[in-house]
């Protein structure tokens, strides 16, 4: 099979657990683009920290970022966007806020919290160091209902992070009864993202690939999430990190090594070195476009 894009997540897969990309994977995608493959990143953070990721590895095709709801190249002229409207952001808030939970509404030019006390630091933490650059601008506020009702926003994404497991359960389940404007995405036992009806990291990648004339055979993607088992069950190779869970894990063609392990260097050595450049590909008529 011969693939022309390759498409990755960010945390967990090119990300160490430092925070860093190390020299070897920023290599590797220098590599596949020389080829003549796309490569582009497909995330639930906002498009200001993808871009900065997608820069530090020379990466220029559009981004899939908000879970999908935000596909650009430049944040003044998305390929795609869609949002929750006004309304359902501001009752979604309204519920969200009888639970004990952080709630970050994630604009593409901004992001607005609540200023609840996480008593789990690691949770605490995952919040505070969203990747977000300096110039994204991040306000907390006491009361996000307030605020939204003299200042309605229209997010492509509203993150929510939970203490408790039975509490993620509990507002799954009532947000997909009492909402059909919007889908909840588990990326983990204390993690909602809250998109757009009809959104996910698969549409946004889709979308790109019809745009890009690229079928999803054609494709790689390699992700470690929950929100990426859908990507990774689609692609013509479905590929899972070694730190990615089980679930995640059972639903690859191929599982590479862990992030800490430089996975993504590795399987693109092993898979893409056998592969000829696109461009010569052409030439020999072995494919059309």
């Amino acid at each position: 099979m011969i693939y022309r894009l390759l498409a990755l997540n960010i945390d967990g897969t090119l990300l160490q657990s430092n925070g860093k990309i190390h020299k070897s994977t920023r290599e590797a995608i220098e590599y596949v683009q020389q080829k003549g493959i796309y490569v582009t990143l497909v995330t639930s953070r906002s498009f200001p920290s993808a871009k900065k990721v997608a820069k530090a590895l020379k990466i220029t095709a559009p981004l899939i970022t908000h879970q999908g709801a935000f596909i650009a190249n430049t944040l003044e002229k998305p390929v795609y966007v869609k949002r929750i409207n006004e309304d359902i952001t501001y009752d979604t808030i309204r519920f969200l806020e009888a639970l004990p939970c952080q709630i970050r509404l994630v604009h593409e030019q901004f992001s607005l919290a609540n200023k609840l006390k996480l008593h789990n630091q690691l949770l605490a933490k995952t919040v505070f160091t969203s990747g977000d650059p300096v110039f994204y601008s991040q306000q907390f506020v006491s009361t996000l209902s307030e605020y939204l009702h003299d200042q309605p926003v229209t997010p492509p994404k509203i993150e929510v992070y939970f203490e408790d497991e039975q509490d993620l359960n509990d507002a799954t389940q009532a947000l997909r009864k009492m909402f059909t404007e919007i889908d909840v995405i588990q990326l983990d036992s204390l993690r909602l993202d809250i998109v757009p009806a009809g959104v996910s990291k698969l549409t946004g990648l889709s979308y790109l690939g019809n745009q890009l004339g690229i079928k999803r055979s054609e494709m790689v993607y390699i992700g470690d999430g929950l929100d990426d088992i859908p990507l990774i069950e689609a692609a013509g190779l479905g590929v899972s990190m070694w730190n990615a869970g089980f679930e995640v894990k059972r639903s690859s063609d191929w599982v590479t090594r862990s992030k800490n392990e430089h996975g993504v260097a590795y399987m693109v050595k092993e898979h893409f070195r056998k592969q000829q450049p696109i461009e010569f590909l052409r030439k020999m008529k072995i494919i059309k476009n």
